[in-house]
């Protein structure tokens, strides 16, 4: 343990370097108070979010259930940037921050039974009208993750893949990603209320996050490492393992939950977005692979079709 004197010593060093007087901040330990668990989470805060359109019980654990979607979505894209951002990288820094990530997921992956158990059909039905034209869709947070995990011609609509350059640009690509299916009548270009909200507010910005991880995504820089580095089985599996839960495991997850829900006595119920949801979910339609090279053809051909 350092003494006190060491750590006077460095406190000075640490404020010296910004031009400040290591004097005035100890004053100001004497004044201040300790932290505590409430403060440091920002406990009231974060409980005063919660603000229902119903006043039915369960649409609660709907809202709190998605909150935490979001927040699992930052911490992410938290790590997503780590690995970006890292200059010098070995097989066991990726697989570390890959293994992270992939833990989130698998975490949002087994959470589907908090709302496909947890929640009653009744009241479902009755709340879920009012947050019409809401929809999950609508996730900034996870396109991110998206455009941060692969490279854009993985993302466009599978229709259109074949015929798009394998290094399109996002802004040249935009309409033709596969999510525009959710609420764009392709032969019409005619888009809902649902995607012109969703691009009116984070279009840009979605645009200027594509463009900083054109080639820093995680396709883009596992491609590049040295072939030692590549070939290394542990990370080859992370990023197997983090590509079928991303694209198959969670999604499913979500879709069958969307099955609880919206297939009522035989009949399927549109999502609250205006969504052809059984197709425009299912991994078997799109065929979306953040990691393409790492599955055989036969893999990649039956990808989803066996749920």
């Amino acid at each position: 343990m350092s003494n006190h004197q060491d750590v006077l010593s460095q406190l000075d060093k640490k404020y010296n370097k910004i031009d400040q007087d290591l004097d005035t901040h100890l004053d100001g330990l004497l004044h201040s108070k300790p932290i505590t668990y409430w403060d440091y989470i920002n406990t009231d805060a974060l409980l005063s979010l919660q603000t229902q359109r119903t006043g039915l019980p369960d649409e609660m654990v709907f809202l709190m259930y998605h909150q935490v979607n979001e927040l699992l979505f930052k911490m992410m894209l938290w790590e997503l940037e780590q690995l970006a951002s890292e200059k010098n990288i070995s097989a066991e820094f990726f697989k570390e921050r890959l293994s992270r990530v992939s833990r989130y997921f698998d975490m949002l992956a087994s959470s589907f039974t908090v709302m496909q158990d947890g929640m009653d059909l009744k009241q479902y039905m009755k709340f879920r009208d009012t947050l019409t034209p809401a929809s999950g869709y609508q996730s900034e947070q996870y396109r991110k993750i998206e455009f941060a995990s692969t490279e854009i011609i993985n993302l466009v609509d599978n229709r259109f893949r074949n015929k798009t350059p394998k290094d399109v640009k996002l802004e040249d690509a935009f309409e033709d990603l596969y999510w525009q299916a959710a609420g764009k009548d392709f032969k019409t270009g005619k888009k809902n209320y649902m995607l012109t909200s969703f691009e009116d507010r984070y279009k840009n910005e979605l645009l200027r996050f594509g463009k900083t991880y054109r080639t820093r995504n995680l396709w883009s820089i596992f491609k590049a490492l040295p072939s030692k580095i590549k070939e290394d089985k542990g990370l080859v599996d992370a990023m197997r393992h983090y590509d079928y839960t991303v694209n198959v495991t969670w999604v499913m997850a979500h879709y069958n939950a969307a099955k609880h829900y919206l297939t009522n006595g035989g009949e399927i119920t549109e999502a609250t977005g205006g969504s052809d949801w059984t197709k425009y979910m299912h991994p078997k339609y799109q065929r979306r692979i953040f990691f393409p090279e790492l599955w055989s053809e036969q893999e990649r051909e039956d990808w989803g079709k066996n749920l």
